[in-house]
């Protein structure tokens, strides 16, 4: 029987109203609506932190150029580890090169319970993170059809491909390689079907509703007391 894909929030919740994104809130609402977890960006500060974000800049400061202090409202890797490692599907997706490091010491300090993943566009960084600790399940994120053509030649566990360059031949023949295909960021009902029916084994969205909604067939916490 074909298991139901991991059904993971991006960024937590994104685009909403509300709530931003990368926050602990944003991470509360996908796992409060039925997600099996979420993912979320992170970055370095200047002076060796790994802050969750997805811009290079929060509130005109450069986060690269930053010390902590001035990013107090930014979550740190270590605390979403810890707050979510025992409940959640947790992948995140490391923005820059020099936050090996950090990771490997967060994961030695919390090591998610409900499955991991270290993603990133950037070879290099995965293959650190191999290099030092070969266990640490990696996935390599593809957006264009160049960066999809080397996952074949990298040590990674997942391949992440953006919605527009997954087939379901693509789908087969990562598993056939023993790996694991994930499709980002997919929020129409009917895409969400047909990546399921093909095997994908997580599933990306912005609309985490939806997702829940469409592919377990139960409404969210939050749909429920509207219909209350």
């Amino acid at each position: 029987m074909q298991q139901q894909p991991l059904l993971l929030g991006h960024r937590g919740v994104c685009g909403h109203r509300l709530i931003a994104e990368n926050t602990f809130a944003a991470f509360d609402r996908a796992m409060a609506s039925g997600c099996d977890g979420f993912e979320f960006d992170v970055r370095l500060t200047a002076c060796g932190r790994a802050l969750v974000c997805h811009p290079v800049k929060v509130h005109g400061i450069t986060v690269s150029r930053a010390n902590r202090k001035q990013l107090l409202e930014l979550p740190r890797l270590e605390d979403v580890f810890l707050s979510y490692g025992g409940t959640s599907f947790l992948n995140a997706e490391l923005k820059v090169r020099g936050l090996e490091s950090r990771v490997l010491a967060a994961l030695r300090h919390r090591l998610p319970e409900c499955g991991y993943v270290i993603s990133s566009f950037i070879p290099d960084v995965l293959l650190e993170i191999k290099a030092r600790r070969s266990r640490v399940p990696v996935g390599i994120i593809c957006e264009k059809a160049s960066q999809l053509m080397r996952w074949r030649r990298l040590p990674v566990e997942y391949v992440i491909v953006h919605k527009s360059l997954i087939t379901r031949m693509l789908v087969e023949r990562v598993h056939q390689a023993n790996r694991k295909i994930m499709v980002w960021t997919v929020n129409h009902a009917r895409a969400m079907q047909r990546f399921a029916a093909w095997g994908v084994d997580g599933i990306i969205s912005d609309d985490i509703a939806l997702l829940v909604r469409t592919l377990t067939g139960k409404p969210t916490k939050r749909s429920m007391r509207l219909v209350n």
